[in-house]
């Protein structure tokens, strides 16, 4: 039996939206939900390849929810149907900033549960407010050598060196 392969976590504000008063050449900008949005369709490309080639598993983990999925997939160029990750799935009713002990941060509550359904597996997160959330999160991230984190530059977007790394991670099954 082939192991699954890693789940690729992926925000859109800061990594496939980059937050920036221009629009280089080549990228495409939509207006979605009320929100202006600028992303670099070479990126995404890339993205989708490693999810329809099987070298990953692409889950959204953003605070656009499953909006990002019916209404941003297809436009930005990702496939439609991906698992979505939500504040209601891990936060319980009446959540007051803890879980389990640790801070709050409730896309760490859902990288944990993704991590803790299937021990092993590894996982690659994207997210720009990995950085800011360090002291949440480098505890956690120490004791889970299987998971790679990469934080973009929230005016840049995910990069394709940071691509690149992933990539590189991903030839390197430990």
């Amino acid at each position: 039996m082939t192991a699954p392969p890693p789940v690729l976590l992926l925000d859109v504000d800061g990594v496939l939206n980059a937050v920036r008063p221009d629009l280089p050449e080549g990228w495409r900008r939509g207006i979605f939900n009320g929100y202006v949005l600028r992303w670099d369709p070479t990126v995404v490309a890339r993205l989708r390849e490693l999810h329809e080639s099987g070298r990953v598993e692409l889950q959204w983990l953003t605070t656009w929810t499953e909006r990002a999925d019916q209404l941003l997939a297809e436009p930005m160029g990702l496939p439609r149907g991906l698992r979505t990750h939500g504040r209601d799935d891990v936060l319980p009713t009446g959540f007051e900033g803890r879980l389990g002990g640790l801070s709050g941060w409730w896309k760490l509550a859902a990288a944990r549960a993704v991590a803790e359904a299937e021990p092993g597996r590894r996982i690659v997160w994207i997210d720009d407010d990995l950085a800011d959330q360090a002291a949440d999160t480098s505890e956690w991230l120490a004791a889970n050598e299987q998971v790679l984190v990469v934080s973009p530059d929230f005016f840049v977007g995910l990069t394709h060196e940071e691509l690149d790394r992933v990539e590189a991670w991903l030839d390197y099954p430990g």
